[in-house]
């Protein structure tokens, strides 16, 4: 059974040669085009294609709106968007908004069609940019998810200390500042360097920006 495809371009001649790319292979067939999201929207209600292969800056309603429209009404419907931004922004709103895969115009032919064919089965097709931008955002995520861990093993008074030691105090202010000797303020920083790993009150400060720390009292 072949994959029914619905091309939504704003450019006759880009829906003309995606067509003519498409039905040249045996397991896939263009059932359909349209010039807009408004347009893609009314007739992808009426045949329900399994991929549509989506543009996103055309005139009107953009793909990214279409897309989240069609997807909140036909989530069985597989969206590809195909491209010519190459953008980190757009990518993540594209896949927030339900899109299945992303590609650019730039792709060879056969990518494009591997790209139809893997979403076609209800999987995830990215470019290889595409694919390392979102493992980066992953990573950034999972270091910060572990910064966040490490602070909330701070005690109360760590957190206290590391917040006035990065708004500029002094040992012996801050012993005074929080009614304690200067002994147990060497000891709360001793023990926040050992959690945090920061050595220089530099890191220390950059890592108090981070949590938001340097609020005005």
């Amino acid at each position: 059974m072949s994959i029914g495809v619905m091309l939504v371009d704003d450019h006759a001649i880009v829906r003309s040669g995606l067509s003519l790319l498409i039905n040249a292979h045996d397991d896939m067939q263009v059932i359909a085009t349209a010039s807009n999201g408004e347009e893609a929207f009314q007739i992808a209600q009426e045949i329900k294609p399994d991929v549509i292969v989506m543009d996103l800056n055309m005139p009107g309603e953009n793909g990214m709106l279409t897309t989240a429209r069609i997807k909140k009404v036909m989530p069985q419907i597989e969206i590809l968007v195909l491209t010519m931004l190459e953008d980190r922004e757009y990518l993540f709103r594209v896949l927030k908004a339900g899109a299945s895969g992303y590609i650019l115009k730039s792709a060879d032919d056969m990518d494009v069609m591997l790209a139809i064919r893997t979403v076609s089965r209800g999987e995830a097709y990215l470019y290889p940019n595409a694919a390392k931008s979102l493992i980066q955002e992953f990573l950034h995520n999972v270091e910060q998810e572990g910064k966040n861990e490490t602070y909330q093993e701070l005690t109360r008074r760590e957190q206290e200390v590391i917040s006035l030691v990065a708004k500029g105090h002094s040992n012996k202010q801050i012993a005074e500042i929080l009614h304690l000797s200067i002994k147990t303020i060497e000891s709360h920083r001793s023990h926040i360097v050992e959690k945090l790993q920061l050595r220089t009150r530099s890191e220390l400060v950059e890592y108090a920006i981070k949590k938001g720390l340097l609020e005005v009292d």
